[in-house]
């Protein structure tokens, strides 16, 4: 039998747990999940008839202890981790050390970059980036990249938009939003400089204007989106092999009319995170709001916010702020927190998904490609809706190419060693075709473009 050890049992963790726990008595697996709140763990863990599945246990798990990472790896065969960014190093040494593959959901950061060279000379696979943004956006595209090669295309614009957002049925606040996924991480958003190419023009976004750097997003059936840069496009062209591409842009997708909202708490300062705020405990949120505004005593908080953006006071946009609550006399209740903790907690109170709602997760792909003589536009979009609170749209499509990947390795179809990312047709194609049986599957357009 071989053991597998998933890290981490937050929101992302249930379509993955629940995949593997199906599959685990036709392939012979036991399943271990590990993480600092156990509790949490032993409901990924429940069947139907909510009992411990007789193939799964919980362990307490801090992956700041190398000795904690090393401990649990004696004994298992494969790790996946959903664990934050940060604490993947600890747990790809130990891999290494006792020659176990690892896969994550996480960006590849420069020091597990540099775990390569060791993890090949041991044999052990880093899979890295095989989630939903990154990981089935890599796959999906590489296999349309490299299916338009093999057809003498020449690409000259690639264009990929994901977001984590509300199905329509739910879709019933102003901002047409809410947290499906770490709120947190929400807060902190597209910080740092957005980097991409359009028609060979190199542009450089900073954070303070990112939500204005906005492209309208069309998807059938679904509406209109907006999409906004997301981190380094850049650094894709060779993880693509489009090294001479003219456009090359990755962005996030949100409702139309939500970056224009957003922008207001990133010119305010509401998203910093770097110092925590005086005499917090006295706070309203209307006081809160109005310390990061010019003193004036003539105009009233919600003019003042009007006037700095440059909008009516009767504008879409600060009835979302008043809808949040921005201009409420009701008190704080934190003794000590950040611009952006604060943020996060106001924004707790009316984003959380109800008991009936849904979410969605939506993502386009654009090639702009040159066959022959003429221009083509091919467009490949997913859109997946959830279940319910705990099979998500966003736990399925993070957890599901993790779990798929995971069976290839075990079964050995996988072959590749050192750090990894899902953008290999031994990779791809297998994950692609499961998921499309599971139910995620692209829908593929293309039309001609005149001159």
């Amino acid at each position: 039998m071989k053991h597998l050890l998933v890290l981490g049992a937050g929101r992302s963790s249930y379509s993955l747990i629940q995949y593997l726990l199906r599959l685990a008595p036709q392939e012979g697996w036991s399943l271990t999940v590990g993480d600092a709140n156990p509790e949490a763990a032993r409901e990924k863990i429940l069947t139907a008839d909510r009992v411990p599945h007789p193939l799964a246990s919980v362990v307490t798990f801090d992956g700041n202890n190398a000795e904690a990472c090393d401990s649990l790896m004696i004994a298992v065969d494969l790790v996946i981790s959903l664990l934050p960014a940060h604490l993947h190093l600890n747990i790809a040494k130990s891999c290494i050390k006792f020659g176990r593959p690892l896969i994550t959901a996480s960006y590849v950061s420069a020091p597990m970059k540099a775990l390569h060279t060791d993890a090949q000379a041991k044999g052990v696979l880093l899979l890295n980036e095989c989630g939903l943004d990154p990981g089935l956006d890599h796959a999906s595209a590489m296999q349309v990249i490299h299916e338009l090669q093999a057809n003498d295309a020449h690409i000259m614009a690639f264009r990929s938009y994901t977001g984590g957002l509300l199905a329509p049925e739910s879709d019933n606040n102003p901002w047409h939003y809410k947290f499906t996924w770490n709120p947190r991480n929400v807060v902190l958003a597209g910080q740092g400089t957005a980097k991409y190419i359009i028609n060979g023009q190199y542009k450089y976004v900073p954070y303070h204007r990112l939500f204005t750097h906005t492209e309208p997003i069309e998807i059938e059936g679904y509406g209109r989106f907006e999409g906004y840069p997301n981190r380094d496009s850049l650094a894709y062209r060779e993880t693509y092999g489009l090294q001479n591409i003219p456009t090359m842009l990755r962005g996030t997708l949100r409702r139309k009319g939500f970056c224009e909202a957003w922008n207001t708490f990133v010119q305010l300062g509401m998203t910093d995170d770097s110092y925590v705020i005086e005499n917090l405990a006295k706070l309203s949120k209307r006081e809160f709001t109005n310390s990061f505004l010019q003193y004036c005593q003539v105009f009233l908080v919600e003019e003042k916010l009007a006037r700095m953006m440059n909008v009516s006071p009767q504008a879409e946009l600060v009835e979302k702020m008043k809808w949040l609550g921005m201009f409420s006399h009701e008190r704080l209740e934190l003794d000590r927190a950040t611009p952006a903790q604060v943020l996060q907690k106001i924004l707790e109170e009316k984003w959380q998904l109800a008991a009936q709602d849904k979410d969605m997760i939506v993502m386009q792909h654009q090639f702009e490609h040159v066959t022959g003589d003429d221009k083509y536009l091919r467009t490949s979009s997913l859109v997946v809706l959830g279940e319910n609170q705990m099979d998500t749209a966003m736990a399925k499509t993070v957890g599901l190419p993790l779990g798929i990947a995971a069976k290839l390795v075990l079964s050995g179809k996988i072959q590749l060693s050192g750090v990894q990312l899902p953008i290999q047709p031994e990779i791809y194609r297998p994950m692609l075709a499961e998921l499309a049986q599971l139910g995620l599957r692209f829908v593929e357009q293309t039309v001609k473009i005149d001159d």
